[in-house]
């Protein structure tokens, strides 16, 4: 009896143990799938303007509505979706209180379509327009987790909150470096509003898009909500330092930082022999700026020797201005020395200067991209020679124009001593 009863409470054990390891690795693959799902955050204006009906004959807050349910019934499996409102609580005059009109109605998670359409029903149109606070809450409200981070805004009125201006707001959450990427919809724009929700929009590498239909509204919040799906690289935030000594150590990737006018950025990679390193940078005016400018990229050994630089400048006409270089390390000849790197200096400069009267931080932002790959083939690839540093180059450059002017020479005195005979 005794042994029966061991070998039932060794059956039992068993199957727990089992089951036990069957479901941890579900819910480890679980919590990996929620930290890196993307989120969306649809920020929607509630204030009274939005009982104006001016839009296919309805109201602007009941084409909202309709357009928010066909979203939620399209918006796919793998993104975690919010509804955030602004001024929809407060009908008071208490500019005070209505700046602070802004509620979290569906949280930012797996979606609950049901749920989600009866909050959606609840919503009418009440009070102020405090994009600016609201766009502080949405940011928080996708805090956490490696996937994409977007909001889209939906307003049809400017902000009623100044001197929080949403402009600075944007730049303030670009700044940060979460990858967190705002859209903007304006209904039935009027030039001043479309003028802040562009720069809300360009201040994170958002879009604005002007909406004057409910089919245009659905169609471009449901390209939004799937654009988060699809697969990105996300910067990642790194703050350069003043000096090289001080300055953080890079390995490919993609990074984001911020330059204030007129100072330098330094980064750090280690490049082996045999490798080569491959860099680039792009500096954005997010705001208004004096024409001719540019930007310099200079790779230098820690002795601040330059080894190669990459320079570009605009003339007003673009926002964005890039350039790159490329370092080849030759093959090390003391197989002792194969694996000891070599730290190369990136100094980042641009020459950006503000318009009168336009705030200088935070700084303008940066986006570098550092890739260590394989070095070339000596045979295949003339970097390798050093053909594009100069001296080889121009080398050449002399010996041909030399032999093609002895050549050229000598065949005009021949044809000159034939035109004598004849």
């Amino acid at each position: 009896m005794i042994t029966r009863q061991r070998l039932a409470a060794g059956v039992f054990a068993l199957l727990a143990a089992l089951t036990a390891g069957i479901a941890v690795p579900s819910t480890a693959v679980a919590d990996e799938t929620t930290a890196t799902a993307p989120k969306v955050n649809l920020l929607l204006d509630v204030s009274g303007s939005m009982r104006a009906k001016d839009i296919d004959g309805q109201s602007r807050m009941a084409a909202a509505k309709q357009a928010f349910n066909e979203v939620l019934d399209a918006t796919p499996e793998e993104v975690q979706l919010g509804i955030r409102t602004l001024g929809a609580n407060y009908p008071g005059d208490d500019r005070k209180t209505g700046c602070k009109d802004t509620a979290q109605l569906y949280p930012v998670g797996p979606l609950d379509r049901t749920e989600a359409k009866t909050a959606v029903a609840t919503l009418a149109p009440t009070g102020w327009t405090p994009i600016g606070p609201a766009l502080l809450k949405a940011a928080d409200d996708l805090e956490g987790g490696e996937g994409t981070k977007r909001i889209v805004l939906i307003s049809d009125g400017e902000d009623t909150c100044a001197p929080l201006d949403p402009c600075e707001v944007a730049r303030e959450i670009a700044a940060k470096g979460i990858g967190l990427t705002i859209d903007t919809l304006g209904l039935v724009p009027n030039a001043k509003m479309r003028l802040q929700l562009s720069c809300i929009a360009e201040a994170t590498g958002g879009t604005y898009t002007s909406i004057e239909h409910r089919d245009e509204l659905t169609d471009r919040v449901n390209q939004l909500v799937d654009r988060a799906a699809d697969p990105v690289v996300v910067p990642k935030a790194v703050e350069g330092a003043e000096a090289c000594a001080q300055a953080p150590t890079l390995t490919s990737g993609l990074y984001t930082d911020r330059g204030e006018f007129g100072q330098q950025r330094w980064y750090r990679v280690d490049v082996k022999p045999g490798q080569e390193l491959r860099a680039s940078v792009s500096v954005a005016a997010d705001r208004d700026v004096n024409p001719d400018y540019g930007v310099l990229l200079r790779a230098v050994t820690t002795k601040n020797r330059e080894i190669v630089r990459g320079e570009a400048a605009g003339t007003g006409r673009t926002d964005v201005i890039s350039t790159g270089l490329r370092h080849p390390k030759p093959e090390a000849e003391d197989e002792d020395e194969e694996d000891v790197a070599e730290t190369v200096c990136l100094q980042v400069t641009h020459s950006y200067s503000p318009a009168g009267g336009v705030k200088t931080t935070p700084g303008l932002p940066l986006e570098i991209t550092v890739d260590v790959v394989d070095g070339p083939d000596q045979a295949a690839d003339v970097a390798s020679f050093g053909l594009g540093r100069g001296w080889w180059l121009l080398g050449v450059l002399v010996l041909v124009g030399f032999l093609a002017g002895v050549l050229w020479g000598w065949l005009s005195r021949w044809r000159v001593a034939v035109w004598r005979t004849n």
